[in-house]
């Protein structure tokens, strides 16, 4: 049982290194999606809190495109006309 236990620190040692600016209040209460924190073993915890650390690697920023968006949409009708 103490295995999910120090599995579970270091996940959040984890977050912590790629969000430092998040507390750890935050890490948990988006992590837990309401779940009650007493009433999970360590196990449940350490799932819960890697299925968010996957969320959040897996999450690409998308900068580039949005950006690319905001200038075509900003040139509209000089695509238009071109058309």
């Amino acid at each position: 049982m103490r295995g999910y236990y120090k599995k579970s620190i270091a996940v959040i040692s984890k977050l912590n290194k790629m969000l430092p600016g998040i507390t750890l209040g935050k890490h948990l209460y988006t992590a837990l999606n309401e779940d009650a924190l007493e009433n999970l073993s360590d196990k449940e915890l350490y799932f819960k809190l890697n299925d968010y650390l996957s969320t959040l690697e897996s999450d690409v920023p998308h900068d580039e495109d949005v950006e690319q968006i905001i200038k075509e949409g900003l040139n509209l009708n000089n695509i238009l006309e071109e058309e």
